[in-house]
């Protein structure tokens, strides 16, 4: 599956989510997915091995229980893939942050405490 099928669902993002703040066993992970998404353990178990199988996950057992861990690793080649696409907003986003700088000044010249 391309990196970008496996992000282009809200349930899988979410998990990813969760794994960038810390890994999780895979029962916290079906707890919070499905109370934010009211779908079943099976279903959150499905999502989990798309992202083992696709590479941005990693599992490893833990006594009975099986703890994911993310992998940045496609995560990279997708910002890879987007590097071509870049220069489309990075001069728009110096712009903004000049404006947002000025903003921040006093209308005496001196910046805001």
């Amino acid at each position: 599956m391309h990196a970008f099928d496996v992000l282009g669902d809200p349930v899988r993002r979410r998990i990813l989510e969760l794994l960038a703040e810390r890994e999780h066993a895979s029962g916290e992970v079906v707890d919070v997915i499905a109370r934010e998404f009211g779908i079943t353990q099976a279903a959150v178990s499905q999502h989990l091995k798309v992202l083992r199988d696709s590479g941005f996950a990693h599992v490893r057992p833990e006594g009975t229980r099986r703890v994911y861990q993310l992998d940045p690793t496609p995560m990279r080649d997708i910002d890879d893939w987007l590097e071509r696409f870049r220069g489309f907003w990075s001069h728009k986003l110096e712009a903004l942050a000049t404006e947002v700088a000025r903003g921040k000044r006093r209308p005496n010249g001196g910046e805001e405490p």
